[in-house]
């Protein structure tokens, strides 16, 4: 019998990895999307059940909680049980997220719909602390940042379509201005949409779920297990992080962050809709109609409002991309500072100039707030006492930021309105502009490791 030739085996090898790696680049796609169809479906359930601002912001806070309670507990799972284990844990708990949503579209229950997105995120945070490492480790160690950087772009893409896609299927009919009722047919529509998305994400979860399944060992042949001695536990983890001052500083900076930019995000569409931005006004559709459509009504509809949120999001995108050729020039935390003080000065604009200009600016903070999670998170590692492990840990439960800012920034919404409701991002911006100068003119204890890009 002839054996195979040591570039054979190679060859299939190389082959294997690749192909994992095509499946983990499809995770991370796969929660850039699922996170981002929280815009849409913010404004989709204030009309579908009738909520206020604060009440719809829940879906929000009901998603993002689950970073706050599952980060430590994520990493304490990976460490013991390793990458594919913990990959079909997340996956398996993500797919019963999703049949949770189906009951909840089904039965049409807003508790159904809190409960289904906090299942789906637990499984989300358990993916991100384990699929990082792994598209770094699948394959050429030498490539290991270009494979990071390719996968955490297509996460970026999924940001980019979530809105887009939830708006076309969450929208279509819903209005949620005063004086406005949602018929019993456009409600019919919108839960059969939600219904819809959750189905396809379902599926795509189980596929992935399976093909991680049957290609473990190459996985674990591509990521070996740490020595169960280097292994550290939740307890630890902990205690270490919190004994680290620039931990608890990094991981206030990034609570302020991640609630700042789902604070905007998850309000969008409500204030372009609104009469005193784009309700009222075609401007919009001269600049954006191709992404927006237009449907002979003037003004901007909540759907065509929902649609621009894409904007935000490819915003972030487009500047990760150029903020990462600029940080290879110019110091992260001068960067950070400059970043961080333009979008305080944008929603300030919002703040006291409104009108039809303010939601062409408010979309542009996508942009600014592209680099600001890998660059507080780095700069953190690089100062923080605490190991890695411990202080990633701690700034992955810090992404609890998002529950927490977007509930506040719709009740001040309900009592001020959704322009002067960005004073709360403003300030939150200003703060991490302090973080940014702090950083600056502190010294880095330890070069950093890799991040986890929300």
């Amino acid at each position: 019998m002839t054996m195979p030739s040591q570039a054979t085996t190679q060859g299939g090898g190389r082959s294997n990895a690749m192909a994992a790696f095509a499946a983990v680049t499809v995770l991370f796609f796969a929660w850039g999307f699922i996170t981002s169809l929280i815009d849409p479906l913010v404004a989709a359930v204030k009309g579908i059940f009738t909520l206020s601002d604060a009440e719809a912001q829940l879906s929000a806070s009901a998603f993002f909680i689950a970073y706050g309670l599952m980060s430590f507990p994520a990493a304490a799972l990976i460490a013991r049980f390793h990458s594919v284990p913990s990959i079909l844990t997340a996956l398996s708990t993500m797919v019963v997220g999703c049949l949770v949503m189906l009951a909840a579209a089904n039965l049409a229950i807003y508790p159904l719909v809190l409960a289904g997105l906090f299942i789906l995120a637990s499984g989300i945070t358990i993916l991100q602390v384990a699929a990082n490492p792994l598209a770094a480790a699948l394959g050429d160690p030498k490539r290991s940042h270009f494979r990071l950087t390719f996968s955490q772009t297509f996460n970026s893409f999924g940001t980019f379509l979530g809105p887009l896609i939830g708006a076309h299927l969450f929208l279509e009919g819903v209005e949620v201005k005063e004086g406005t009722v949602v018929t019993e047919a456009v409600r019919t529509q919108a839960l059969a949409g939600i219904d819809s998305a959750y189905f396809w994400i379902c599926g795509l979860i189980v596929a992935l779920l399976l093909f991680f399944w049957v290609s473990r060992r190459i996985v674990n042949e591509a990521v070996p297990p740490a020595p169960i001695g280097e292994r550290a536990g939740i307890g630890e983890l902990i205690r270490e992080a919190f004994s680290s001052r620039w931990a608890l500083i990094g991981g206030l900076a990034i609570f302020l962050y991640v609630g700042a930019e789902v604070a905007i995000g998850t309000q969008m569409a409500l204030f372009l809709n609104s009469d005193a931005i784009w309700g009222q006004s075609d401007a919009a559709f001269g600049t954006f109609g191709w992404i927006m459509g237009n449907d002979g009504v003037p003004g901007v509809s909540l759907q065509e409002a929902g649609k621009a949120v894409a904007l935000y999001w490819g915003g972030a995108m487009v500047g990760r991309a150029i903020g990462s050729v600029m940080l290879a020039r110019f110091s992260a935390s001068k960067m950070l500072a400059t970043f961080t003080a333009i979008a305080a000065l944008l929603c300030l604009y919002v703040v006291l100039v409104g009108g039809v200009t303010a939601g062409f600016v408010a979309l542009s903070i996508g942009l600014f707030n592209s680099i600001m999670f890998p660059v507080i998170f780095t700069l953190t590692l690089e100062r923080s006492t605490a190991r890695a492990e411990a202080t990633s840990g701690l700034l992955c439960t810090a992404i609890v930021g998002g529950a927490v800012i977007p509930y506040f920034i719709g009740l001040l919404s309900g009592s001020v309105g959704y322009a002067a409701a960005l004073i709360l991002p403003a300030a939150c911006y200003v703060l991490l502009c302090v973080f940014a100068i702090a950083a600056g003119r502190a010294p880095a204890r330890q070069a950093s490791a890799g991040v986890t890009v929300h």
